[in-house]
């Protein structure tokens, strides 16, 4: 098949995901329907499994990993965690019972090796399953490598109706209180503002090493950020731990002296066609599989997503009542490492909708629950969920 055929295939496949994730408002995601999508061409042989390879997205994918992350670094300033430090340590407290919870009970029923195959992915996202099959491929666990692509394709199907659920509550909640008149006493005992802001809108222009002029180029950000992924690379080698947890930092510590401006890959046009790599990387873990297969291992995935669920609200809880806020709110913060952006903006925005009966309940009600949804998302996809998954996968 030519290159520029198969790219077509695999990019309509990911356009119709795209317009059923977004016409579900993200409740879909669009890599269940891409994957159930080629699975279904595969079986039918309507295109062959070389399809993935005659792409090359793989390679793309594979050469801009090390830069995504040095990407993903720029993307939470550290100031903006001290300011949401509660919604930070809520989500990592979650992130940890989680995976603890998953630990201890799955190898109950299965083994450790599928474990760790669902405990990166359930806490994250593309990165943290990209961590995992690599290490399951190195570890001769090649069978396994069915089981994170299949709990990253379906866990956001029960986080996401799950923090509706809490938020709808917790949305009721902050409507009595207005309607009692005690409304700024709550929050105010919580430890949150309640006043309209967007932490991550208001952060000052950060003074840059490099002049401005420079950051514009797209080729001069494009070579920056490789300095961070080949330096990440070369340390990977030297010191044995995965690149991705110095990809990480070597983005946060860019972003933090000024070297990296915010957003560094997006700044320098190269986000898209990374994500399509990586989602062709993510999709090659399909080539061999069939229906049967995953059928056999749906009762670890179910398994995976149900206790990992459960280790994540209980530690949602337990964060809430150490920093004193409403389990409702903690819980919901810490289940959007299922499913993180967009769901957890569409999640806010739905609940202050249909709760708020005018413009200034609706106001505050978005106040009060975005930007710890959003902070949320972003420590548990970014960087949690990579941290921990590099981790595990040391254990194999």
């Amino acid at each position: 098949m030519h290159p520029v055929v198969a790219a077509l295939v695999i990019l309509a496949l990911i356009t119709v995901g795209e317009i059923v994730s977004l016409k579900s408002k993200a409740r879909i995601p669009m890599l269940l329907i891409v994957m159930l999508g080629l699975l279904i061409l595969f079986q039918t042989n309507i295109v062959p499994e070389s399809i993935i390879e005659a792409s090359t997205f793989t390679v793309v994918g594979t050469v801009l990993q090390p830069a995504i992350l040095v990407h993903m670094g720029t993307l939470i300033p550290i100031s903006v965690m001290k300011k949401q430090y509660k919604a930070v340590l809520i989500t990592a407290i979650g992130l940890v019972f989680s995976v603890a919870t998953i630990l201890l009970v799955m190898p109950l029923f299965f083994d450790y090796g599928t474990a760790v195959a669902g405990a990166g992915p359930l806490t994250g996202g593309l990165i943290a399953y990209l961590v995992t099959e690599e290490a399951l491929q190195a570890a001769g666990l090649a069978s396994l490598v069915a089981i994170p692509i299949i709990v990253l394709s379906i866990q956001g199907l029960v986080g996401m109706p799950l923090t509706s659920l809490l938020l709808h509550r917790y949305g009721l909640k902050i409507r009595r209180y207005m309607d009692e008149g005690n409304y700024q006493t709550a929050v105010t005992t919580e430890g949150n503002t309640g006043i309209s802001k967007n932490v991550l809108e208001e952060e000052p222009e950060k003074k840059m090493l490099i002049p401005e002029k420079y950051l514009n180029s797209n080729f001069i950000l494009l070579f920056m950020i490789f300095i961070g992924g080949a330096i990440s690379v070369g340390l990977d080698s030297l010191t044995g731990i995965n690149y991705s947890l110095y990809g990480l930092v070597i983005g946060i510590f860019g972003s933090y002296i000024g070297f990296y401006p915010k957003n560094v890959l997006e700044r320098a046009n190269g986000f898209t066609v990374a994500m399509v790599g990586l989602i062709v990387i993510v999709l090659s873990g399909l080539v061999g599989l069939s229906f049967s297969d995953i059928l056999n291992i749906l009762p670890a995935v179910a398994a995976i997503i149900v206790i990992g669920t459960l280790g994540l609200s209980i530690g949602g809880f337990i964060g809430s009542k150490i920093f004193k806020w409403d389990p409702l709110k903690g819980i919901s913060v810490t289940l959007t490492a299922m499913y993180g952006f967009p769901g957890d903006y569409l999640i806010s925005n739905e609940i202050s909708r249909s709760i708020g009966r005018n413009k200034e309940e609706r106001e505050k009600i978005l106040n009060d629950i975005l930007t710890p949804m959003l902070i949320g998302g972003f420590t548990s996809v970014t960087v949690g969920s990579v941290v921990i998954a590099s981790l595990l996968v040391e254990t194999l």
